[in-house]
């Protein structure tokens, strides 16, 4: 029976109940249909399924799996053949786990370093993360299961990340923050799709119908399934009208009967539901057929090897004092707590529960080093130790070489948290001091998901960026100190002197109702490249134990040839790094842009040509006045670099372009024709999304008082006009201040972000049914002030729900 048969076939309770979850992690299955349900569990960077369905908040460990190296550390490797490979593996342990949909892989953008999430994205360069994202899409679905790409889009901070408005102009928009995306569906091909939790321009991603049925369907020619994240629908309708497929979790029916009511009221043609489940059906009888006869297991061995091999792809080495490799005569100590309980993932909803897990500690003895012991130096935590320290000094003393373990710690990079800013703990500076002065060479190998200040630097004589790991990354590590592996990884993001050098740093988070993209298009090395602000390590920059020289560079319509050799006396691989520039251009634009990259090994002494071609973004822009992606016909200056900051060849290319017209914005728009887009005025940002700025600020109606809706934060309770909605989020203040003052500063963190920050509409949404609709909207009348009355509402619902239960035998649908 083909899929069109089948939906002929089914009621309009079955249609409706098919949009939305059976629980927190599968899909509903319809059996008289031959309809299966689908299992969809976290994977970004390793599979995260729950032993417990009903295990969404993650109380205990999943069921173990390979945890590979994020996606912030595998972009370092710039090798999409490699991450296709390693993609693969996933898929394959996802397969073995029967999971259907793999939600994975994270790329957002990286507008700013302070982000919570930085570590499940790849780059502040969209072109970049979309060839990775690519190569991960393809390299799951080989299995014949789905990826999933997120968060579409504009999901770059985690600071009110449910209820946030992301304002933006529409070049910006398609040039930054959605040719990622773009790239992955065209070239990926990715079964199904995640929208964000945040609104863009006002409406919410997963019923924005310019978003979805504009550009994703329309434009992009996408056909998958589109699913919301987590408790990310707002409103059901709207969600069906503008194209999304799939609400998730369940929600027992509270959603489902609003669809149901707009359909058979008129208000929806019954049309639009039958197109939605289309992707839904199509996606969940393709899998389950590619999961006849599947493997229940896998090479635990093997794929831990792999998870190394792609850790040591990866490792970007920034500074090197003709220190490493280490030499076997050189007395070494390791220091740091990050040494013996390594930093290797993020938190969150991406955590995984590895297979196993090496550590340096116990794999440093065998390496050909003199080893002189271990110390932890510090807290990760940030508490000061002086007895620690002094351990770690006087071990130190006895050493020729001290090597430090330094890094932010789990609870600083977590899903539902930003940052409070670029330093790593102080404690950590202190130590790397006290050692300096008692230790002639000091190597610091540096564990964290994003960038930060590096301003310490001066006291090592090597910096190793370890970024985050995965399992096997201590035998990585170690092996490119030691010198057996040659570091060939590159920097992926900027490291900038001063978080306050960032173009996004006065415009992010955005802290109540919207945040502004003010810098527009001038995202990380595309702003410190174009105004001239000096950095500390630059976009694609990372060294190796040899050298590279570049020669021979000739452009034609196909792209460029050039030459590398290794001139070097090891083996290793250089990360060749293409750059565009529009020189005279009529609309504004970054000073360099990366179009193009290729990684190859190269034995000493060894030459080989390039070539990378020109493709169908390297010269393109969104030209806002026709409303299309178009080329200026211009003459373009093609850079070719080992960073984008060290140029080795250059060259010019005459383009005929497609532009017919093109609006000249300089009068309106002076601050982005020069790049300087620091501190954009209100009424320049205006001219820039060519329209008002909406109001940013709560919606008081009255001194610190403000209606209540399904949209108002926990936090937010604080202004409500009923005591008990100040109560309810004072209450979880003091919960929070205890749990710091009890140094659980996890927990705290949860609280003060994961929940604080949560939309009421996310304790039915995200419930499993333990709060329904009809209770919040009790509550909701009750922290308005009328406490008798939604009270009453709320025990009343209450009631009926659970008689309803014991009737259904808990089996709500519509």
């Amino acid at each position: 029976m083909d899929i069109k048969t089948i939906i002929k076939e089914m009621t309009l309770e079955e249609k409706v109940t098919l949009t939305s979850g059976k629980d927190f992690w599968k899909t509903v299955d319809i059996p008289r249909l031959k309809i299966p349900s689908m299992f969809l569990a976290d994977g970004p960077h390793g599979v995260r399924k729950m032993a417990d369905s009903t295990d969404h908040l993650g109380k205990n460990q999943s069921i173990p799996a390979t945890c590979f190296p994020p996606a912030l550390t595998m972009s370092q490797s710039w090798n999409p053949d490699f991450c296709q490979t390693m993609a693969h593996a996933l898929g394959l342990e996802a397969k073995a786990q029967h999971v259907h949909v793999l939600l994975g892989p994270g790329m957002n953008i990286k507008r700013n370093p302070l982000c919570g999430r930085n570590f499940e994205y790849f780059s502040e360069d969209p072109y970049l993360s979309g060839k990775i994202a690519a190569s991960y899409v393809r390299g799951i679905q080989e299995n014949g299961i789905s990826a999933c790409i997120k968060h579409f889009a504009l999901n770059n901070q985690e600071y009110r990340r449910m209820s946030i408005d992301s304002i933006v102009d529409e070049r910006t928009m398609r040039e930054i923050y959605l040719t990622a995306f773009e790239i992955a569906v065209k070239e990926g091909a990715p079964k199904t799709l995640m929208t964000s939790y945040n609104r863009v321009n006002g409406i919410y991603s997963n019923e924005h119908a310019h978003l979805i049925k504009d550009i994703l369907r329309k434009d992009w020619g996408y056909t998958g399934m589109i699913v919301s994240d987590w408790g990310g629908n707002n409103d059901r309708v709207q969600a069906l009208i503008a194209g999304s497929n799939l609400e998730m979790p369940s929600t027992c029916g509270d959603t489902n009967r609003d669809l149901y009511e707009a359909i058979t009221e008129g208000d929806v043609d019954e049309k639009i539901l039958d197109a939605s489940i289309e992707p839904i059906i199509r996606l969940a009888l393709d899998t389950h057929k590619n999961m006849v006869d599947t493997p229940t297991s896998f090479s635990v061995d093997e794929h831990h090897q792999l998870a190394q091999k792609a850790h040591e792809e990866s490792i970007v080495l920034l500074k090197n004092n003709q220190i490493l490799p280490l030499c076997s005569d050189k007395k070494v100590s390791v220091i740091g707590d990050f040494a013996h309980r390594p930093r290797y993932q993020g938190d969150g909803s991406s955590i995984v529960n590895p297979t196993r897990l090496d550590t340096i500690t116990s794999l440093i003895e065998e390496y050909p080093l003199s080893y002189q012991g271990f110390a932890q130096g510090f807290h990760r935590l940030d508490h000061p130790s002086k007895k620690l320290r002094d351990e770690a000094v006087r071990l130190a003393q006895q050493s020729d070489v001290a090597i430090l373990f330094l890094g932010l710690d789990e609870s600083s990079e977590i899903e539902g948290s930003d940052r409070a800013h670029m330093k790593i703990p102080e404690n950590q500076i202190t130590l790397l001091q006290s050692v300096r002065q008692v230790c002639p060479k000091v190597v610091v190998v540096l564990s964290c998901g994003s960038a930060v200040e590096t301003d310490w630097d001066e006291m090592c004589d090597a910096l190793v960026y370890a970024a985050l790991g995965g399992q096997a990354g201590a035998r990585a590590i170690l092996n490119v100190l030691c010198g057996q592996v040659n570091p060939s990884g590159k920097l992926t993001e900027s490291f900038p002197m001063r978080y306050e050098d960032i173009a996004a740093s006065h415009y992010f988070p955005g802290r109540e109702a919207t945040v502004e993209y003010r810098e527009g298009p001038f995202v990380g090395y595309r702003y410190f490249d174009t105004s001239n602000i000096p950095v500390k390590y630059p976009f694609g920059f990372g060294m190796s134990y040899t050298e590279f020289a570049y020669h021979n560079l000739t452009i034609d319509d196909n792209g460029v040839l050039f030459t590398i050799q290794n001139i070097g006396q090891m083996a290793g691989a250089e990360i060749a790094q293409l750059y565009v520039s529009a020189n005279n251009s009529h609309v504004y634009r970054p000073k360099k842009e990366l179009k193009g990259f290729q990684k190859i090994f190269l034995h000493p002494g060894e030459l080989q040509t390039i070539h990378i071609p020109f493709d169908a973004y390297t010269f393109r822009y969104f030209n806002t006045y026709s409303g299309s992606w178009e080329e200026e016909s211009l003459t373009y200056t093609i850079f070719i670099g080992a960073s984008i900051s060290d140029v080795r060849l250059e060259g010019t290319y005459a383009h005929r372009g497609t532009s017919h017209k093109i609006l000249d914005q300089r009068d309106e728009l002076p601050s982005y024709f020069s790049g300087n887009v620091h501190d954009i005025s209100d009424s320049e940002f205006e001219a820039l999304i060519q329209r008002p700025l909406p109001i940013s600020n709560r919606p008081f109606y009255r001194r610190n008082r403000l209606r209540v809706d399904m949209n108002t934060t926990i936090h937010e309770l604080r202004y409500a006009p009923g005591w008990t909605g100040r109560c309810f989020s004072r209450a979880i203040d003091v919960a929070i201040f205890w749990l710091k003052l009890r140094k659980k500063r996890y927990q705290a963190n949860f609280l003060a972000n994961g929940i604080m920050n949560l939309p009421l509409r996310g304790m039915s949404r995200m419930s499993g049914g333990v709060i329904s609709q009809k209770e919040l909207d009790g509550l909701i009348i009750a922290f308005n002030g009328a406490c008798f009355k939604g009270f009453k509402m709320f025990f009343h619902s209450r009631k009926l729900k659970r008689g309803a239960d014991h009737r259904s035998g808990n089996a709500r649908s519509v």
